[in-house]
């Protein structure tokens, strides 16, 4: 583990202690953690995306269909 420092507003300071007394943890623990959640969504967002760009592509419609006219799709 490594130490630190960070700035805070007081009344950022303040709510976070209450916050952290109530949930029986610290402050420090408290921003760890968030900050553990924050790197693992970011992780499994970027393995998401991988595996869904690494699949091909396939066709929306057969080769001898027509796309549909923007006119009846948005009725006009």
């Amino acid at each position: 583990m490594k130490n630190v420092t960070i700035t805070l507003d007081e009344d950022v300071l303040r709510w976070s202690k209450v916050w952290a007394a109530q949930h029986d943890t610290s402050v420090s623990r408290l921003l760890g953690e968030e900050l553990r959640k924050k790197m693992l969504s970011e992780k499994n967002y970027e393995r998401a995306k991988r595996r869904f760009q690494a699949r091909l592509p396939r066709p929306l419609k057969s080769a001898d269909a027509k796309y549909p006219r923007r006119e009846s799709l948005y009725e006009r």
